[in-house]
């Protein structure tokens, strides 16, 4: 998730934006945690963080401060859901690479579905949060089984317990995910089976590659 997001999107992407804000408050968080037992290299550490403003040192600006912007009800319920389902894709797969598989994921209408939608409002995608967890080509998030399911494919049942506000908002909800082969072709660029033909970018790089162009 981290390597795509940050090697792949274009360089202002919001999601690669994120990405690198998160990966700098984990850091900043982890420094301060350690420095009373290994001051030297936290002071080390901190002062070649790049983009640090002040020069005081790790035991002059405070302790963790965390904001409370991180605490986003229903988000982390919303991660913890999808890497459920992820797990089930991966054991269906039988360590097989799962960038060679799209996922489809029916969940029947309620709170699991409406938080898998917070992370992807398409029902398919390939850039989506969802399918970045899943880590497949492709993610599709249904309400029902598509009626051209063959009889035979691999359908993996599962449950998963959301537990919101303090237990106040309780709800077991059931999933099933199936694993296709993806017919498309291995984008040369981000490694990802979404192109048309190997020789060419799929659609993603190819916008952030004229992106690139147009402004240099």
């Amino acid at each position: 998730l981290l390597s795509c997001r940050l090697y792949c999107e274009e360089a202002k992407d919001p999601k690669r934006r994120s990405c690198q804000t998160v990966l700098a408050e984990a850091l900043d968080i982890v420094v301060r945690s350690f420095a009373p037992i290994l001051p030297h290299l936290a002071e080390e550490v901190f002062q070649y963080i790049p983009y640090k403003k002040d020069s005081e040192g790790v035991f002059r600006t405070g302790w963790i401060n965390a904001s409370s912007a991180w605490k986003k009800p229903g988000i982390e319920e919303a991660i913890e859901g999808a890497c459920a389902m992820r797990d089930s894709f991966l054991g269906s797969i039988s360590g097989k690479n799962a960038l060679e598989y799209e996922v489809i994921i029916v969940i029947e209408p309620g709170l699991l579905f409406e938080l898998m939608e917070a992370l992807q409002a398409e029902e398919t995608s390939s850039v989506s949060q969802l399918n970045e967890i899943m880590m497949a080509s492709q993610t599709t998030l249904l309400s029902e089984l598509p009626k051209e399911t063959p009889a035979d494919a691999n359908i993996v049942k599962g449950t998963f317990l959301i537990n919101l506000e303090g237990g106040d908002i309780c709800e077991q909800s059931s999933y099933k995910v199936i694993a296709r082969p993806i017919a498309k072709a291995k984008c040369p660029r981000c490694r990802r089976y979404t192109a048309e033909s190997s020789s060419t970018p799929c659609p993603r790089c190819l916008q952030v590659l004229a992106a690139g162009k147009g402004s240099t």
